[in-house]
């Protein structure tokens, strides 16, 4: 059963040290979420599992492989991310966008193979847009966008989905459908999915668990309804937090209440 397991890990910029002894766990099928301040780690914590930036100690093993030692395409075969920033070549129809997601598992000197393409195409029609296949990207919505990005992500058939930031920049309407399809995608293909989320209330309904970030580390981590307590995120996020409970769903209710 695959598992995403980080054990003390730490990680550092050129100006000092940026994540402290930094543990978790996502299972198969789980989503958890990476919350916390500007500057507590979470967009770091993703670049370092997906090789942007090199751990200064500790591990990050996924079905018994260290991914901090993995060569780049052997990383890619295991390890999707969905950055926080889009960058999508103009130029590119959606299809060839999806394509580019099966790069890691093409032989050095061959191109892509009839399975290939169809595993781009299953990837567009479950993020549901077959329909853009012949657009080219640049003349998508931010909504669409997205969902061309998690169709790459998936044409790499990962076992663990690393997703930063993956609703700013959308409307209301396209968070919503994104946060939805990243937890359907969680359960059906059993990935190991770990997103970082700004939006507290967000997190309290789309994740299984939360991970509470605050100067390179974790300070908290389980059920939102566990996590989210009123005392801990007012001393985390320096600000005053009240926290109700959904009506319909029971999840925490986040709600700043003025500076501390």
């Amino acid at each position: 059963m695959t598992r995403l397991t980080i054990s003390d890990l730490a990680a550092a910029y050129s100006n000092g040290l940026v994540l402290r002894s930094v543990s978790l766990e996502v299972g198969a099928g789980e989503v958890v979420a990476l919350v916390g301040p500007n500057g507590a780690g979470k967009s770091t914590l993703i670049k370092v599992l997906s090789g942007v930036l090199a751990a200064r100690s500790g591990r990050a093993e996924l079905d018994g492989a260290n991914l901090l030692h993995l060569p780049p395409a052997q990383r890619a075969r295991r390890v999707a991310v969905v950055p926080q920033m889009l960058h999508l070549p103009e130029g590119f129809t959606v299809g060839e966008i999806v394509l580019m997601g099966r790069t890691p598992h093409l032989p050095l000197w061959g191109g892509e193979s009839r399975h290939d393409c169809e595993v781009a195409w299953a990837a567009m029609r479950r993020t549901q847009i077959e329909p853009l296949a012949d657009r080219p990207v640049g003349e998508l919505s931010g909504g669409e966008q997205q969902r061309v990005v998690l169709a790459r992500a998936l044409a790499q058939e990962p076992r663990a989905l690393l997703l930063d930031e993956p609703t700013a920049h959308l409307d209301l309407k396209h968070q919503v459908t994104v946060l939805e399809l990243v937890r359907a995608l969680a359960r059906e293909q059993q990935l190991a999915v770990l997103v970082t989320l700004h939006d507290l209330n967000q997190a309290a309904l789309y994740a299984d668990r939360v991970a509470l970030m605050a100067r390179g580390t974790i300070v908290a981590q389980g059920p939102a309804a566990e996590v989210f307590t009123a005392e801990r995120l007012s001393q985390v996020y320096d600000v005053n937090i009240a926290v109700s409970t959904h009506p319909s769903h029971g999840t925490p209710v986040v709600l700043a209440d003025g500076a501390r």
